[in-house]
């Protein structure tokens, strides 16, 4: 898992409530093994339409959203079904944080395992944010360490991230790295224990 620890990047505003997992990346698309190329894929059925070219009408299609690194949603983000590929759909097309009032549990599990930056706000920062990001463009900086978003206009707001997930993200450590950490005990354990 790549580490993270300040993340600066352009929004993109996906101003809608309860988006699901099959909304996110829908199910005809999980056949893969491996965790990379899912961004393509991501929000299929309302990035492009039944022959497979892009809707105009979408926001993430506009040029002025391409580069986007921040995803500002609705409340209850990620909920539904608990696919994991939800957050690798996210990962491979660019999103590194996600902003919302709240997120379906597992997703939000899912997110910090993946090396996203899930952060839950109030609804009246996320709307102000909304507005600007969808008027114009929005950059916002994100600082892991410090808990703190930045929005370049003298707005700064603190947020909350369980401390044991926050260093899993600034040392970029996934399960199997932390696991990893313990090779020696792990090693001490199967030779006192007779393998």
């Amino acid at each position: 898992m790549e580490a993270i620890q300040e993340h600066k990047g352009l929004v993109y505003p996906l101003n809608r409530t309860n988006v699901d997992t099959d909304q996110i990346i829908p199910k005809q698309f999980l056949k893969r093994i491996e965790r990379t190329g899912f961004g393509q894929f991501l929000f299929y059925n309302w990035r492009f339409d039944d022959d497979g070219n892009e809707r105009a009408d979408f926001e993430l299609n506009k040029p002025k959203y391409q580069g986007a690194s921040i995803l500002l949603a609705g409340e209850n983000f990620g909920c539904g079904s608990s696919r994991e590929h939800a957050p690798w759909a996210l990962l491979d097309y660019g999103f590194r944080v996600i902003i919302a009032p709240s997120f379906a549990d597992i997703f939000y599990n899912n997110a910090l395992k993946n090396g996203i930056i899930p952060i839950q706000l109030d609804e009246s920062t996320l709307d102000q944010w909304m507005r600007q990001a969808e008027d114009s463009t929005l950059v916002l900086d994100v600082d892991l360490e410090a808990q703190r978003i930045n929005d370049g206009h003298q707005h700064e707001v603190q947020f909350d991230i369980p401390a044991f997930h926050k260093e899993k993200l600034i040392n970029g450590l996934d399960e199997i790295a932390l696991t990893l950490k313990l090779e020696d005990e792990i090693e001490a354990y199967e030779q006192t224990s007779g393998k």
